[in-house]
């Protein structure tokens, strides 16, 4: 770049989006980068505070400022997602479809910490829907050195650090427990709790029973509803430590790999998450699922439905941040429940 009194600057080729912002009308450019300067664009250009500009000069060595951020775009983007247009050096990625977004944090952070650059996502882990914004990309300065973008290639790797995971709607059935509601003493109040929930996704529910505290016929109709085509199965009821609750040592009897028994996030401590043999997801649900705004299934599910591990690690992960505050009024997803980092 080379910097010019704006009024010997007719003639020459801006560098740079030039911003203009009227309070409660508009922000945005007013001339873009490229733009020749007319003798008519000086009083505007000085209006904005513009009393030097900078111009282009062309330097092998050194990268404009959209160039560079579509470098950093081209870091991040991956499969169902599209690019905006570079505006003020900014480019930023848009879902295309309802999914999972995910980000590989570490890699974030290590492109983030090499400075005069940035990556700036929605917090990863949740759900989004088709058009909502995923991140920005921009450098700092108006020009970069090439060999300090070719770094951040370096450190980001050969995979996208952003993922977008689109939903697949499944087929699933419950396992309602309890001697309460099996005997008729009370109503089965958690299952429609679990439909609503899992009607978000375009899932079915196509298999339903209703057992007693007996740990080999919750194994049973576990093992018969996978048989029959279900691919999640959720067990509510019976995931205290208590000795009459058996949900547990039911769905470990089914021969399911159990990732974990429990889970740092309140409500939902009692959490269990399992997989059987051929990957399908066995879940049992503790009580606060049903009564409860949010829980660790709401944190849970988005992984479920777009076939992503729920891993020991990931789970152990929630406990910063895995306390819901009970809120008066919910803005769940977009609140600090589940979002640690």
């Amino acid at each position: 770049m080379k910097l010019l009194k704006t009024v010997d600057a007719v003639g020459q080729v801006l560098c740079h989006d030039i911003t203009q912002i009227i309070k409660d009308e508009k922000k945005g450019p007013v001339f873009r980068k490229g733009h020749i300067i007319r003798e008519e664009d000086i009083p505007v250009l000085l209006s904005v505070g513009k009393d030097t500009i900078y111009i282009w000069e062309k330097d092998e060595r050194m990268l404009h400022e959209d160039e560079a951020a579509d470098i950093l775009r081209e870091i991040c983007q991956s499969e169902h997602m599209r690019a905006t247009e570079p505006k003020e050096g900014k480019i930023e990625l848009i879902a295309e479809t309802d999914g999972l977004f995910l980000a590989d944090l570490e890699k974030l952070r290590a492109v983030n910490a090499l400075g005069e650059m940035m990556i700036a996502t929605r917090p990863a882990g949740f759900m989004v829907k088709k058009g909502d914004k995923l991140c920005g990309t921009r450098v700092v300065p108006l020009v970069i050195e090439k060999e300090k973008m070719e770094r951040a290639r370096a450190v980001a790797g050969d995979r996208p650090i952003l993922r977008l995971i689109p939903v697949r709607p499944k087929k699933y059935g419950v396992v309602t427990t309890g001697n309460e509601v099996f005997y008729g003493r009370i109503r089965d109040t958690f299952t429609p709790v679990i439909q609503e929930k899992l009607n978000e996704f375009g899932c079915e529910m196509t298999e339903h029973v209703t057992l007693n505290d007996d740990h080999a016929k919750i194994t049973a109709a576990i093992r018969e509803m996978l048989d029959k085509g279900c691919e999640m199965v959720f067990c509510s009821g019976g995931m205290s430590v208590d000795p009459d609750d058996k949900t547990p040592l039911a769905i470990r009897n089914t021969g399911a790999r159990i990732v974990s028994y429990g889970a740092p996030v309140l409500p939902g401590a009692m959490f269990l998450v399992s997989y059987a043999p051929d990957g399908r997801p066995i879940c049992g649900l503790p009580g606060c699922v049903m009564y409860a705004k949010r829980t660790i299934f709401d944190l849970v599910l988005p992984y479920l439905v777009t076939d992503t591990p729920v891993t020991r690690e990931w789970l152990a992960g929630l406990g910063n941040g895995g306390m819901c505050l009970n809120c008066p009024v919910c803005h769940f997803p977009n609140c600090g429940f589940g979002k640690g980092v």
